[in-house]
């Protein structure tokens, strides 16, 4: 089991190593809270963006999840953040299109620079994890599916989130009192 664990942390390690500053920068230069903030996602990595939009509330920020009930529509100058693995998940996709044709800001979230969601974006964060449509030589992960996209995405939405906690000046203590 110990050899298990290490395996995984073995390339966790792998993929954060590839994910670039300046990226995760260039998208919290993007998140502010003048500005409404909506997250989308599906299956596992909607788990994730859901964390990270309720952190970003913790942080103080207006911010929903893309199709709960009480999301209002997007307006021109809100913030629209897709993830998606594959950058192939058709509703993160079609709402990206539509947060564009209403002018929004849409940043891309994914393990795929040359995907639909990637092209729609204005900024995006890779992630390079193996996702599960990837095969043969693509295929880095002894996980199944799309685990590993999944950790790192956790741990890299986490990471913009302790930035923007310094960048705010925001402390647990503040934090915390906007936890339910």
């Amino acid at each position: 089991m110990i050899e298990i664990l290490q395996t995984i942390m073995n390339e966790i390690e792998d993929v954060m190593e590839k994910v670039k500053e300046e990226e995760i920068l260039s998208i919290i230069d993007e998140i502010d809270q003048s500005k409404r903030i909506f997250v989308a996602g599906e299956g596992r990595s909607g788990f994730s963006a859901r964390g990270f939009a309720m952190r970003l509330m913790h942080l103080g920020y207006m911010v929903y999840f893309v199709g709960e009930t009480i999301t209002p529509a997007i307006q021109e100058g809100d913030v629209f953040i897709g993830v998606s693995g594959s950058g192939k998940s058709e509703s993160v996709v079609g709402d990206a299109k539509k947060a564009v044709e209403k002018g929004g800001i849409v940043l891309a979230v994914t393990s795929k620079a040359d995907s639909p969601l990637a092209k729609v974006a204005k900024k995006v964060l890779m992630i390079p994890g193996t996702v599960k449509g990837d095969t043969g030589e693509s295929r880095k992960s002894v996980q199944l599916l799309s685990s590993l996209f999944d950790q790192c995405l956790h741990i890299t939405l986490d990471a913009v989130c302790l930035q923007i906690s310094y960048r705010d000046n925001i402390r647990n203590d503040v934090a915390t009192k906007a936890h339910w």
